[in-house]
This record gives C-alpha cells, sequence and structure tokens, in this order.
C-alpha cells in the first residue's frame, strides 16, 4: 500500500473510532483526533488511549496502561503484528476497563 492510500486508511479508521468514542459519556472523555492521531484522555483516572499511525511501518500503534500494541491491515481489518488478535476487541476491553460499562467498537 503506497503512503497517500495508507493515510486515507488510518483517517477513515481514526474517524470511526473518534465518532464512536464521541457517543460515549462526554464528562469522562475527552477526545481529539488530529493529524492522524487519536487521544482519549479519560478525566476520571488521569489516563490516555492513544493511537497513532506510523506511516514508515504502514501500522497504528496503540499505547495504553504502559503497554502497546502495532497493528498493520490485513485482509480489511487492523490486526495486531505479533498475536494476530483484531485492534477493536481490544480497544473495547481497554474503554471497558476504563470506564467500568460494556464498550464495543464496530468497524
Amino acid at each position: 500500500m503506497d503512503e497517500p492510500a495508507f493515510r486515507l486508511l488510518v483517517d477513515e479508521t481514526l474517524t470511526a473510532l473518534a465518532d464512536q468514542v464521541d457517543e460515549l459519556d462526554p464528562d469522562e472523555i475527552d477526545s481529539t483526533l488530529s493529524y492522524g492521531v487519536l487521544k482519549c484522555l479519560f478525566e476520571s483516572s488521569g489516563k490516555t488511549i492513544l493511537l497513532s499511525q506510523q506511516v514508515p511501518l504502514r501500522e497504528i500503534w496503540l499505547s495504553a496502561n504502559r503497554s502497546a500494541w502495532h497493528f498493520d491491515q490485513t485482509d480489511g481489518t487492523w490486526l495486531e503484528r505479533d498475536t494476530r488478535e483484531p485492534m477493536l476487541p481490544i480497544l473495547s476491553k481497554l474503554f471497558t476497563e476504563h470506564l467500568g460499562e460494556p464498550v464495543s467498537f464496530e468497524g
């Protein structure tokens, strides 16, 4: 995948996720999306979930809870490069843990 196609794909992915985050509790999550980065700050805990594009590697990186995941696009799904776990269930689990209520992201 060339760079423009990758950037477009990441933009579409992060925009869709940002729209879903915006539907969650606005008093608990402060989210910002800009230049290939989606940052979600949880007000009560002060913790952050960060998704960022890594153009040279054609990956999206996720950082949360002192852990990191690296996702590449395979057959229309963002998969963690080492475990091959899909990104959306991992994100759902992280948001559920932070909010204390079920969260399910859809692609």
